[in-house]
């Protein structure tokens, strides 16, 4: 039985719970903005970019895992607006960012299918060594790189959305 996908998986469901508190109460025509306190923009990720940037990564976990990503594949119009080089950008017109629930429902879905490959994946498989080069120096095997993705890279995007809430006066998720 594979024991380091489900010690990797136990980190993305909890940040997966932690999306599910901190999307509650947010209206549809702030989920893109940025967040202002009077009439000073903060220029912080908000939601929407949030949510984007992060969908994109489960299809590169899913291709490392030798498992078919084509269900999760980011549209060419996702990989445009939210790759590592894309910048955010307030949408508060509702022009710029997909609807609140395109973006939602890929970012759930994706890490509700990455997690279970996580979880089903041989031990083996974690410790071979990163295919990615430029990340190859941080995380040695794809269990590193992955661990990374569904933990610390997913909570310091949490960590932006949850301050997101509060300047825009939500309470803590």
């Amino acid at each position: 039985m594979p024991n380091i996908g489900r010690m990797i998986a136990a980190s993305a469901h909890r940040g997966i719970a932690y999306a599910e508190r901190l999307i509650v109460g947010i209206e549809s025509n702030d989920f893109a903005s940025f967040a202002r306190v009077g009439d000073r923009v903060i220029e912080s990720n908000h939601p929407a970019f949030i949510c984007g940037h992060l969908s994109i990564y489960p299809a590169n976990i899913l291709q490392n895992l030798d498992v078919d990503a084509g269900q999760i594949a980011p549209t060419d119009e996702f990989s445009r607006l939210f790759s590592h080089e894309a910048k955010c950008v307030d949408g508060r017109n509702g022009d710029v960012y997909p609807a609140m629930d395109k973006i939602t429902d890929a970012f759930f879905a994706a890490y509700k299918v990455a997690t279970a490959a996580i979880e089903s994946t041989d031990d083996e498989v974690f410790l071979r060594e990163n295919p990615n080069e430029r990340m190859r120096t941080m995380f040695p095997t794809i269990g590193a790189m992955h661990a990374f993705y569904v933990g610390g890279h997913f909570m310091m995007h949490m960590g932006q959305w949850s301050a997101w809430r509060r300047v825009m006066g939500m309470p803590a998720a």
